[in-house]
């Protein structure tokens, strides 16, 4: 809602034009003198005219980029409830541990015995990751969750390849629940994506599994607790089945935070899985980034684990391994983002095992307290009990017809990120709520009546005609969601 003031501003909510609608294209906030001819090297390629650079002085730019960061909601500013997502906070001691002079400063071209603490960094983490996942193998190459996802399913074709298998094995099998990186990561890499359906409590159809595993089948790729926030119980029979078969039974590791300290996925048949150290370990998500997503691995498909990776001599040394014959290469420019292994290290060593088995006790603790105070408000999914997360349907807001997009506008006026919506795509008005082990009793209680609050007012058309206004107080109202993804203007045009 704009304000009726002339400058458009709100108090100190000030608006603010694109960087390239300020001051003028052709001004500069230096002066510079008239550079010289001179001979171009670059032939027919030489930029005829100047780039359209705006032409900002230092404060106005500083203001410009402090404005935009004030629309911005991020972790420092509150709730971040997204369900599959893990966005919780991340301390300050692991960003003041990894701007060390020793770290932020050094090269990855650097000599090996100039970067002994940054490779015991790299050594110490893979030890940690080894023994909380009870696997074998870990390669911390890859750049995010998904990137992971890459990685993995390479080490199965390298497997089968070494099996003389590559040609049969041709299909991933994949719950209806995934996140849609997961077939797209299979079909990058070649597969065919058969989908498996979920039984009616939101657990994967083992029975519709078993009927779908056969010679062709190259694996199975099950986040575990699920998409819909329950954890797999059959997990071992699934691991069964597909191993019979003689195929692999990956993980995705995005909600590894439920599990952390409490079961090893190695002891759950897992034979490969990422880990998001952005989701679990605390590490910058998103625009705070970059991500990581290192993968582990059982001791059959070490040998085919990218390079390069850190081994420990007996005199305490590290050195690079960068030759593997059996290795599938590298996957990533030098060692993957060493930034956030230092992060995490700084996460894994503050906490120890008995803090790390606290964080996912109270992370399933406060997403069961979500569940237990709105089951009669919202339309719960499911009756069994929830992980890390809880899911709602739009049942309750069906009924006096709105729906979830309705809701989430509403929780943006209160000052709320909104829950994950609309996924998983299984449950009709997906509302998937992850309120992390990080947010306190206090914080949870406010979200809760927020909710109570509004779903309270759902009955009058007066009330109905607000849900569909929101939001009211953003900078900028709704949008049409389905033609802004279809049509997105992301250039600017000079008019």
């Amino acid at each position: 809602m704009k304000p009726d003031t002339f400058t458009k501003n709100a108090g100190l909510l000030l608006e603010e034009p694109l960087i390239f609608e300020k001051g003028s294209l052709n001004a500069s906030g230096v002066d510079m003198p008239e550079p010289p001819k001179v001979d171009s090297s670059l032939g027919g390629f030489a930029r005829k005219d100047a780039p359209e650079l705006p032409g900002l002085s230092e404060p106005e730019s500083v203001r410009h980029f402090t404005r935009l960061s004030q629309k911005n909601f991020g972790i420092d500013t509150g709730m971040f409830p997204l369900g599959s997502c893990t966005m919780k906070h991340n301390p300050r001691l692991n960003e003041k541990i990894a701007r060390l002079p020793g770290f932020s400063q050094a090269h990855p071209l650097q000599p090996v015995s100039s970067v002994q603490g940054s490779l015991g960094v790299l050594w110490h983490i893979t030890e940690w990751l080894k023994d909380l996942t009870g696997m074998a193998a870990v390669d911390l190459t890859p750049a995010a969750g998904a990137h992971g996802e890459l990685c993995g399913l390479f080490l199965i074709k390298e497997a089968f390849k070494a099996r003389g298998e590559l040609k049969q094995r041709t299909t991933i099998l994949i719950p209806d629940s995934a996140h849609g990186t997961n077939p797209a990561t299979a079909a990058q890499c070649g597969f065919q994506i058969k989908s498996i359906p979920s039984a009616d409590n939101g657990l994967l159809d083992v029975d519709a599994l078993r009927a779908a595993t056969d010679h062709t089948t190259a694996g199975l790729m099950l986040t575990n607790p699920n998409t819909c926030g329950l954890f797999e119980r059959d997990t071992l029979e699934i691991a069964n089945i597909l191993h019979s078969n003689g195929a692999y039974y990956y993980c995705d590791g995005a909600n590894f935070n439920a599990l952390l300290g409490q079961v090893k996925p190695g002891d759950l048949g897992v034979d490969v899985m990422h880990i998001n150290l952005h989701k679990t370990f605390s590490t910058p998500h998103g625009g705070g980034g970059p991500g990581s997503g290192p993968v582990v691995m059982i001791e059959e498909l070490a040998p085919f684990a990218p390079l390069p990776f850190v081994k420990k001599a007996k005199d305490g040394t590290f050195s690079l391994v960068e030759e593997n014959p059996s290795s599938l290469g590298r996957i990533k420019g030098f060692h993957g983002q060493v930034g956030m292994f230092i992060r995490a290290l700084s996460y894994m060593l503050s906490y120890g095992i008995d803090g790390l088995t606290q964080v996912s006790s109270d992370a399933v603790l406060n997403a069961t307290y979500i569940q237990h105070h709105l089951k009669d408000i919202l339309g719960l999914f499911s009756t069994e009990p929830c992980m890390h997360e809880v899911l709602f349907d739009d049942g309750a807001l069906r009924k006096d017809g709105l729906e979830t997009l309705d809701l989430a506008k509403i929780l943006e006026d209160e000052g709320f990120h909104p829950m994950t919506t609309y996924f998983p795509l299984v449950v009709r008005g997906a509302m998937l709520i992850e309120p992390t082990e990080t947010e306190s009793k206090e914080q949870l209680d406010q979200f809760i009546n927020t909710i109570k609050y509004w779903m309270e007012r759902t009955k009058t058309e007066e009330m109905k005609e607000r849900f569909k206004k929101a939001p009211l107080y953003t900078p900028r109202r709704r949008f049409n969601e389905a033609a802004t993804a279809r049509n997105p203007k992301l250039r600017w045009y000079k008019k």
